[in-house]
């Protein structure tokens, strides 16, 4: 997965983290995760708050 893998990212954050409501969820914190995330393979300073904003509202829709 890279940064731009928005959709694909927020399924596996659903899934690791069922029971984060992520509408909390800082950026730092939600960098650090996408970061660990198994098959997640992009250069950290790739990302940037647009980026963590679409991974956000993915996740919202998808645990909505």
């Amino acid at each position: 997965m890279k940064w731009t893998d928005t959709l694909e990212i927020a399924i596996a954050l659903a899934e690791k983290h069922p029971h984060i409501d992520p509408k909390t969820i800082r950026f730092t914190d939600l960098h650090a995760w996408v970061m660990a995330l198994n098959g997640f393979n992009d250069a950290p300073n790739r990302s940037n708050e647009r980026i963590l904003e679409a991974i956000q509202i993915a996740w919202i829709d998808e645990v909505s």
